[in-house]
């Protein structure tokens, strides 16, 4: 498991394309040594199917950031609302979080939603027109997962789209400074709508978050922390989960016709459209807190875990002919989600999302195809979220 000189994770090439370093990582060793390139630090990547599952599951690695970087020097500045949120905790913790969390999502809450997903839906793309050139990022996939995260959370229509702009800096690889900013930017603004819910009487989402989350033993910070957890992850994995489905049928021209042919075949395909091009390339921070074996692998106590789902939907062990597009394949057992404790409790409302815009899409406009070569598209310079900056249609 000898560490590689550079990192691996920050070659251009990569985020054009991770799956080339992915397959080399992880035919060299499933569990190895990288550098961060973060202050010289070195951190394990796990690309092995089984390995990440295991992983995902194993209590000695750690989500408690607050604990790992107790004693290391810091220069960042991110709120606490951000920093110290579910994602960045343990159980028992991370229980009360996720319990509250998980009622948010529930099949009947969600199935409650998918009328006014629809209508968002319907709106967006009103104006749209076969023949007219549109940008799927900018005109659905973004806006969608915002307008129903921010409706959820009782946030007022005006201040929606700056707030939405403030989550998507956060995250900005190559500004701490800006993510550090739009931390502060989004924590003020979350502890102001928790407290004028706790403040004033009200039947609103906002004040249903607020007793949902007293309900289950939630302070006034650590509902303001799960309201920013909920903005962020709720939107920006979802926006790219659009984002890569499209573009993965348009390149595939025969799973597109099997779609426009019978949209009913959307849920079946979500599964393997997630595996295929995940929207979450490297999991949330993780760190050893003793000395332990992953998949027969050392990997030494007080060190950075990365799991790569990304890697993981792509390795053959798991899936075989895994850079196959497959719309028949049992994908089920992805892990763009997680697995474990930690497995995104906002699935549901994600995959509802998905389903009625990509259903949407294929029944209105059935032959729509890419605007520019697909090896022209640029994608976001980030390790954590694959997804594409920009997506330009030829709506048909």
């Amino acid at each position: 498991m000898t560490a590689p000189r550079q990192d691996p994770l920050r070659d251009p090439r990569f985020f054009a394309d991770p799956y080339p370093t992915y397959d080399q990582l992880r035919q060299g060793c499933p569990v190895r040594r990288i550098p961060t390139g973060s202050g010289g630090h070195d951190a394990y990547l796990i690309t092995g199917h089984p390995e990440a599952r295991e992983a995902f599951t194993d209590p000695r690695l750690s989500k408690d950031t607050a604990r790992f970087f107790a004693d290391r020097p810091s220069n960042r500045d991110l709120h606490p609302a951000i920093s110290r949120n579910m994602l960045a905790s343990d159980p028992p913790a991370h229980t009360r979080h996720r319990r509250v969390a998980t009622r948010l999502f529930t099949t009947g809450r969600v199935r409650e939603l998918r009328p006014f997903i629809t209508r968002v839906v319907d709106d967006l793309m009103g104006t749209w027109r076969p023949g007219a050139a549109i940008d799927l990022v900018a005109d659905l996939a973004v806006p969608l997962p915002v307008t129903v995260v921010c409706e959820l959370l009782g946030v007022p229509e005006p201040d929606r789209t700056t707030l939405a702009a403030r989550s998507r800096d956060l995250f900005d690889a190559t500004d701490t400074g800006r993510v550090d900013a739009a931390s502060h930017h989004i924590g003020d603004y979350l502890t102001h709508l928790v407290d004028t819910a706790r403040a004033t009487p009200g039947d609103g989402p906002r004040h249903s978050l607020v007793r949902d989350c007293a309900a289950g033993g939630l302070d006034r910070d650590e509902t303001v922390s799960l309201a920013a957890l909920l903005l962020v992850a709720g939107h920006e994995t979802t926006t790219h989960f659009i984002g890569n489905a499209v573009l993965a049928l348009l390149r595939h021209p025969e799973a597109f016709d099997r779609v426009r042919r019978d949209p009913d075949r959307i849920p079946g395909a979500l599964d393997e459209l997630l595996r295929f091009d995940s929207p979450v390339s490297v999991a949330t921070f993780r760190h050893s807190t003793q000395d332990l074996r992953v998949g027969g692998f050392d990997i030494p106590a007080g060190f950075p875990v990365l799991i790569a789902p990304g890697a993981a939907n792509r390795d053959p062990s798991a899936f075989p002919d895994p850079h196959r597009l497959d719309l028949d394949r049992d994908a089920g057992g992805h892990l763009s989600f997680g697995h474990g404790i930690h497995r995104c409790p906002g699935a549901p409302l994600a995959r509802a999302e998905a389903e009625i815009a990509l259903r949407t899409l294929v029944t209105r406009f059935p032959d729509t195809r890419l605007a520019v070569p697909a090896d022209s598209l640029a994608w976001r310079r980030n390790r954590l979220t694959r997804g594409l900056t920009t997506l330009p249609l030829t709506l048909a």
